[in-house]
């Protein structure tokens, strides 16, 4: 049972991190640079650690500038008040993300300038192949070290970990939670202290400033487990923080 709930705490987290770091304030928002080398470092650890199911830098990249160019909106890729319910919202979140990392879809310029691109590795990290590959470790590991058949009732939850993580934060921090700023849209900070989202689930203080690499910092409670490793990062030279600068909303709302 410690093997099988150490390997779903650290998927959990691990895919998580990667998500919140190197797709979203990344290459998103573009809080700190990193060069190119470290980058592609990055692709691959996104890859390893999302594993079956890897999203596209620039596929979410560009979707997430939209959420927050439109958010709450009919435009908005994903927002609970357009969609009954949660599973609606993760399927026209799917569909829209498909279609921008297929490039099916036409985008702005302001959407796509900057967020980075590595056609060959997406290519290969999205493809079937390579999800199976990493379904078959999950499912081997379960074989092995599962105690019973209930823990695998935990696999569904590994095969669709990106996704869930969105959804945590695009359906209940819009709709549950308090509010440090008045903004103009329903995003709420979900969670007083984020033990589990990994600083995600501060998500009305990051559409209030949207460039920031911390999400939290507003009130004393509100500590951002990513931004230490952040701090760390750009302390030993990876990544350099961006102090005044990144792709905040104001930023690309402008561009309109």
């Amino acid at each position: 049972m410690a093997v099988i709930l150490a390997f779903f705490i650290g998927h959990w987290y691990l895919s998580l991190f990667f998500q919140t770091f190197f797709l979203h304030r990344y290459a998103s928002h573009r809080a700190f640079t990193m060069n190119k080398f470290w980058e592609k470092v990055f692709f691959v650890l996104t890859w390893i650690f999302q594993g079956a199911n890897y999203l596209s830098p620039y596929g979410y990249g560009v979707m997430h500038r939209m959420h927050h160019a439109f958010a709450d909106t009919e435009d908005d890729p994903h927002s609970p008040k357009y969609d009954e319910t949660i599973w609606n919202m993760m399927w026209k979140t799917r569909t829209i993300y498909s279609d921008i990392a297929n490039r099916k879809m036409i985008v702005e310029k302001r959407f796509t300038e900057g967020v980075p691109q590595w056609n060959s590795f997406d290519k290969f990290a999205r493809s079937w192949p390579s999800r199976l590959f990493w379904a078959a470790i999950y499912i081997t590991i379960y074989v092995m070290f599962a105690p019973s058949p209930w823990f695998y009732l935990l696999l569904p939850i590994h095969f669709l970990m990106s996704p869930i993580h969105g959804a945590i934060i695009n359906w209940f921090a819009h709709k549950y939670g308090y509010r440090n700023y008045e903004v103009g849209d329903t995003s709420k900070n979900f969670l007083p202290v984020d033990f589990l989202m990994m600083g995600e689930s501060y998500h009305n203080n990051h559409h209030k400033h949207g460039n920031r690499a911390n999400f939290g910092g507003v009130r004393w409670h509100e500590i951002d487990p990513t931004y230490i490793v952040i701090r760390i990062l750009d302390k030993v030279g990876i990544i350099k923080i961006a102090r005044s600068k990144g792709v905040s909303i104001e930023n690309v709302q402008k561009a309109a």
